[in-house]
């Protein structure tokens, strides 16, 4: 893990069992920025599993092919949605893990590239303790590309690489949201409606590099990266633990 800005006292982990729509989860991720930001909620660690999901950055809305897409994400399951933040097109479901790390600060947007980098490492190093090979940068081709994306290498085949996580941030006056996807089971249908979106928003990139944890290392689970998430965690913040509906009052 890297040496970086010391975190909160306590960061209090939320695990959120159900969820509450697609639309919901990221509206609600915004909520609780407010409330962290105006000091109703402290340092909050929410972890969940969405719903079929493809959340479209606003760049992707300006291109003729975007109403097809979201089309064709509606015929393989998936909500298409239309996230505040850039980047490109990225899908998850029930088999990836979502992570929505909140803390207040009064100078938030200062330290946003920094955040990339540290958090990214981080979650990096969950991965490894797991025994995922994986690392933080962009590999060529990868869907909804990112300088702090974590990818993980192919036991079997180092020349293969995944992107496993994408991470993405919102900054507000007093407070920030750190947002990351775990691709942890089942890539199968996620590769399956990136390659039908970005075919309809006629976006090159390489199919080969969607894929999932299980893929790299077969025995593990949303539950097993989970636990590792929070060990790791564990060495940046005295955690505690809150029940889901402490945050909905």
């Amino acid at each position: 893990m890297p040496e970086a800005a010391v975190g909160p006292r306590t960061l209090t982990i939320v695990r959120q069992e159900d969820s509450l729509g697609a639309a919901g989860d990221l509206d609600f991720a915004i909520e609780l920025l407010q409330k962290v930001k105006a000091g109703a909620a402290g340092p909050t660690l929410r972890l969940y599993r969405p719903v079929p999901t493809v959340a479209f950055g606003q760049r992707d809305t300006h291109l003729p092919g975007f109403d097809a897409a979201a089309r064709a994400c509606r015929g393989l399951g998936f909500e298409p949605l239309v996230r505040k933040a850039g980047g490109r097109a990225a899908a998850y479901h029930g088999g990836t893990l979502v992570i929505d790390h909140l803390e207040p600060h009064r100078d938030a947007i200062a330290g946003a590239k920094g955040r990339f980098a540290f958090f990214g490492e981080l979650l990096a190093q969950a991965l490894r303790t797991a025994g995922v090979d994986a690392a933080v940068g962009e590999i060529p081709g990868e869907y909804c590309p990112g300088e702090f994306s974590v990818h993980g290498q192919d036991p079997e085949f180092p020349q293969h690489q995944v992107k496993l996580i994408g991470t993405a941030q919102r900054v507000v006056a007093g407070g920030w949201l750190f947002s990351s996807v775990i691709v942890v089971e089942n890539s199968a249908p996620i590769r399956s409606v990136l390659e039908a979106s970005y075919s309809a928003l006629g976006l090159d990139w390489d199919p080969a590099t969607a894929g999932a944890v299980n893929d790299l290392v077969p025995h593990l689970d949303v539950d097993a990266i989970e636990a590792a998430v929070i060990e790791t965690y564990g060495r940046y913040a005295q955690l505690d633990y809150a029940e889901f509906g402490t945050l909905r009052g």
